[in-house]
C-alpha cells in the first residue's frame, strides 16, 4: 500500500540527504545522526544515483577569457563543464579521529583530515554480501571505536542488511543482521559495545534486540509492539544518555528510555501512548525537551521535565510556536534549543537560550524552501543548509558566540538572477487560503502563453519536497513555470492543516488543487491547454481524482508509483499497511461513511467516458506499497473508458495518450534516475508540442547518458 512516502509526520527525512556545495563542488551524502524529528519510519528523500551522476570530462576545453567578469565566468562554466562538478559519495559520518563513508563498493574510513584524499582504509567489501550494486544507508560507530555498524541495501528493495565490523589491524565482519530498521550504539558497565536494533518484516517493524559482540557474544529481542498499527524505531539523544524506543502511528506515539549507562536495565516508560498525542524526546542536563501537541491548540510545543519524573503530569511547557507554523526540526546544544520552522510558507530558525530562556528568531532568505540538516558535534556552532528546487543547497551556519547567521561566502548561483519565486495563495470553495510556491524565469514575457508544472502531495502530514532537482532548474530555464501546491492534507501549516485533509475531509485537498490551479490561470500563469500536473505516491489520490472531476483543466499529467485505488486496497487487510493507514484514509471494511465517503474520490472508482489528459504512469514491478496490480487496473479502466468516449464522440476526435511504464525490479523507494526523469520530461514535451532539443541538452549538464 502502500501509497504513503513514509515519513509520517513531514520532519526533515531520517537518513536525509545532505548535499555540501562548495564552489560548485556538490557532493550528495546521507546524514547518519537523525535528529528527534526524524522518528517516523520513512525513506531517503530524492537523490541520484552514482552511476547517473558521474564526473565526465569535457574533451577541448577551452580556456575562459581573461576579460570575462566573474559572474560571466561562472555562468560560462556552469554552462560548458558542469558534469566535472558534481562527484558523488555516499553515506559519511565522523567519530573520533576518522571519517567513515562508501568508497565504491567498499565500507573505508580516514583520517578526518583526510577525507577528501585517496589515503583510507577498506573496512568492509559490500561485494562479499552479493546483492546488485549495493550501497551503504546508515552508519553507525561504537562508542569507543571497537565496531562499526552499517546497513546496507540496493535500489530494488528495501530490505536493508546491517553488517556489523570489528575495527583491528584486519579489520573483520563480526556478524550481519536482515532487514534491520534502526540501530544505535550504547556501552554498558562493563565497557562492552551493545548494539540495540529494530528488525523490519513485511514492512513492519515491530521488534527491538540487543546484542553483544566478540568474547561474549549474545542477541536477544526484549522488545515487541503488539498493535499493528504501530511501528518502533530507535533514537540516540543528542548528548548519548539515553537510548529512546519511539513507539508511533500517524496520530500517537509513545516513547521508553533505556539510560545509556545500563542498558541492561528494563526501560523506563516516559508517557503510555493516549490517542492524538505525539511527542519526542531529547535531553540535556538531566532534564527531558519533550515536542508534543499535547493541549491547546493541538500543534507542536516544547515541553520540559526532569529526567527522572517523565510523566506528562509533570511536563512544563517551554516554548510556544505561532499558529499555522510547521516543526521541521529540532537541534539541541549544551545552551541552546534551535528550532527549524516554516511559517507563512517561509523559513525561519528560531534559537532558545536554554541558561536565560531567551529567544531569536531568524527569518530565512525568501527564496529558501527547504532545510537539509548538518551532522554537528561542534557546540560552538549549529550549520545546516538551505535550498530549493532550483537552487542547489547553501551552507549557514549560526553561531551561538556572535548571535549571528553566517553565510557561505564565493560564488553566487546564476538562478538567483534569472528566475523569481513567488508566495502565493488560492482561496479554496469554503475560503481557506491554500498557499503555493511558484518559480519562473525573471525575463519571461508573456507567462500567459508558457508552459505550467504543477505539483501536489496532500497526504500524512508531509510537506511536499522542495529539495533540488536538477530537472526542475532545467525546465525553468526553458521558460516553463514551477507550482507547488500546499494542500490539505500535508504539513505545510502544521498538524491542523494535515487533520483538515485526512479520513472524511479527503474532498478538501482536491478543492484546494482545483483551487490552486484556477487561481494562477487567472493570475495570468498558463493556460489550460498549457497545463501539466505531477504526483508521487498518495499524491496520485488527488492527480487522479482531478483527472475524473475537472480533466479540462490539465493538458498532460505524470505520476510515479501512484496510489489510485484507495477502496480496494483499504478493504484488503491482508496488504502490509493497511492497519497503519486506517487514521488517514479510513476504515471502509468496518465504517459505511468512510466506505461511502471514499468512493467519492477514489480515482479507479470514479473513472468515466469523457476526455481525459494523457496521463504517463510510472510503476516498479516489486513495489510492496503501491501494489502493481491496482496500477494495471486502473490503467485498464481508464483506456476503456477513453475508447468508449471516443467512439461516442465520432471521427476526428483525438484520444489522449495513456501510458504504463513499468520498471522492471525496483520498488516504491527507487531513487531517481536520467532514465526515468528523461521519459517524463519527453512525454510532457511532446504532449504540449514542445520542442525539447534544448532541454536535453541542458540536462546533459546534470545527467550523464
Amino acid at each position: 500500500m502502500q501509497k504513503q512516502h513514509l515519513n509520517h509526520y513531514n520532519f526533515a527525512d531520517h537518513y536525509y540527504n545532505r548535499i555540501k556545495l562548495k564552489k560548485y563542488h556538490l557532493t550528495k551524502c546521507l546524514q547518519n545522526k537523525p535528529k528527534i524529528s526524524e522518528l517516523a519510519r520513512n525513506i531517503p528523500s530524492r537523490s541520484f544515483s552514482c552511476k547517473d551522476l558521474q564526473p565526465v570530462k569535457q574533451e577541448n576545453e577551452k580556456p575562459l577569457p581573461e576579460n570575462m567578469d566573474a559572474f560571466e565566468k561562472v555562468r560560462t562554466k556552469l554552462e560548458t563543464q558542469p558534469q566535472e562538478e558534481y562527484e558523488i559519495i555516499n553515506v559519511e559520518v565522523k567519530h573520533g579521529g576518522f571519517v567513515y563513508y562508501q568508497e565504491g563498493c567498499c565500507l573505508v574510513r580516514s583520517k578526518d583530515e583526510e577525507a577528501d584524499n585517496d589515503n583510507y582504509e577498506v573496512l568492509f567489501n559490500l561485494e562479499e554480501l552479493k546483492l546488485d550494486q549495493p550501497f551503504i544507508d546508515c552508519i553507525r560507530v561504537a562508542p569507543d571505536e571497537k565496531y562499526v555498524a552499517a546497513k546496507i541495501r540496493t535500489e530494488d528493495s528495501e530490505a536493508s542488511t546491517c553488517v556489523i565490523i570489528k575495527l583491528s589491524d584486519q579489520p573483520v565482519m563480526e556478524a550481519s543482521f536482515p532487514n534491520v530498521s534502526s540501530f544505535e550504539w550504547v556501552k554498558d558497565e562493563e565497557d562492552e559495545d551493545v548494539l540495540f536494533y529494530t528488525f523490519q518484516r513485511n514492512l513492519r517493524c515491530h521488534d527491538v534486540y540487543r546484542a553483544t559482540f566478540g568474547d561474549n557474544k549474545r542477541n536477544e529481542r526484549f522488545y515487541t509492539e503488539k498493535d499493528p498499527s504501530y511501528f518502533v524505531f530507535l533514537y540516540l539523544t543528542k548528548d548519548s544518555r539515553f537510548l529512546t524506543i519511539n513507539i508511533m502511528n500517524k496520530t500517537t506515539s509513545e516513547v521508553w528510555l533505556i539510560d545509556g549507562l545500563s542498558p541492561w536495565d528494563p526501560p523506563v516508560l516516559i508517557q503510555k501512548r493516549i490517542h492524538g498525542v505525539l511527542y519526542y524526546v531529547e535531553h540535556r542536563d538531566d532534564e527531558l525537551y519533550i515536542l508534543t501537541n499535547v493541549g491547546e491548540p493541538t500543534e507542536f510545543k516544547l515541553m520540559r521535565t526532569a529526567a527522572d519524573t517523565p510523566a506528562i503530569m509533570n511536563w512544563d511547557l517551554f516554548f510556544t510556536m505561532k499558529r499555522n507554523t510547521k516543526v521541521i526540526d529540532l537541534d539541541m546544544f549544551k545552551d541552546h534549543c534551535v528550532l527549524f520552522l516554516k511559517h507563512s510558507n517561509l523559513l525561519y530558525v528560531n534559537v532558545i537560550g536554554l541558561a536565560d530562556d531567551s529567544v531569536r528568531s531568524l527569518k530565512l532568505p525568501p527564496w529558501a524552501c527547504g532545510f537539509i540538516m548538518d551532522t554537528n558535534s561542534d557546540p560552538k556552532n549549529c550549520p545546516f543548509q538551505l535550498c530549493s528546487p532550483i537552487r542547489p543547497p547553501k551552507y549557514y551556519t549560526y553561531k551561538f558566540a556572535e548571535g549571528k547567521l553566517f553565510e557561505e561566502t564565493g560564488h553566487e548561483d546564476p538562478i538567483t538572477k534569472t528566475s523569481r519565486v513567488l508566495r502565493l495563495e488560492a482561496k479554496s470553495k469554503d475560503g481557506k487560503l491554500v498557499p503555493m510556491t511558484v518559480f519562473h524565469k525573471t525575463d519571461s514575457e508573456d507567462l500567459q502563453k508558457k508552459p505550467l508544472l504543477v505539483q501536489v502531495y496532500g497526504a500524512y502530514g508531509i510537506d511536499l519536497k522542495m529539495n533540488f532537482r536538477p530537472e526542475r532548474r532545467v525546465l525553468v530555464d526553458d521558460g516553463w513555470i514551477l507550482a507547488y501546491c500546499h494542500v490539505r492534507g500535508g504539513g505545510e501549516l502544521g498538524l491542523q492543516w494535515h487533520a483538515d485533509g485526512r479520513l472524511t475531509k479527503k474532498l478538501n485537498g482536491l478543492a484546494d488543487l482545483e483551487a490552486c490551479i484556477k487561481t494562477l490561470h487567472g493570475q495570468g500563469f498558463s493556460q489550460p491547454s498549457l497545463t501539466t500536473l505531477t504526483a508521487f505516491s498518495a499524491g496520485g489520490v488527488l492527480a487522479g481524482a482531478l483527472c475524473n472531476s475537472n480533466p479540462e483543466l490539465l493538458r498532460a499529467v505524470t505520476l510515479e508509483a501512484p496510489f489510485l485505488d484507495v477502496l480496494n486496497t483499504m478493504m484488503d487487510t491482508t496488504l502490509p499497511l493497511t492497519l497503519e493507514e486506517l487514521e488517514e484514509w479510513g476504515n471502509p471494511s468496518s465504517d459505511e461513511k468512510h466506505k461511502n465517503y471514499i468512493k467519492h474520490y477514489c480515482p479507479y472508482q470514479n473513472i468515466k467516458p469523457q476526455h481525459y489528459p494523457s496521463i504517463h504512469i510510472t510503476a516498479y514491478e516489486n513495489d510492496e506499497r503501491v501494489p502493481l496490480k491496482g496500477i494495471v487496473s486502473y490503467t485498464e479502466k481508464l483506456k476503456e473508458a477513453i475508447a468508449e468516449h471516443a467512439k461516442d464522440t465520432g471521427e476526428g476526435y483525438q484520444s489522449p495518450n495513456i501510458i504504463l511504464d513499468i520498471q522492471p525490479g525496483g520498488n516504491h523507494v527507487i531513487e531517481d534516475s536520467h532514465k526515468k526523469i528523461t521519459a517524463q520530461i519527453k512525454f510532457l514535451y511532446e504532449e504540449l508540442g514542445l520542442d525539447s532539443t534544448s532541454v536535453f541538452e541542458d540536462l546533459k549538464k546534470y545527467l550523464k547518458f
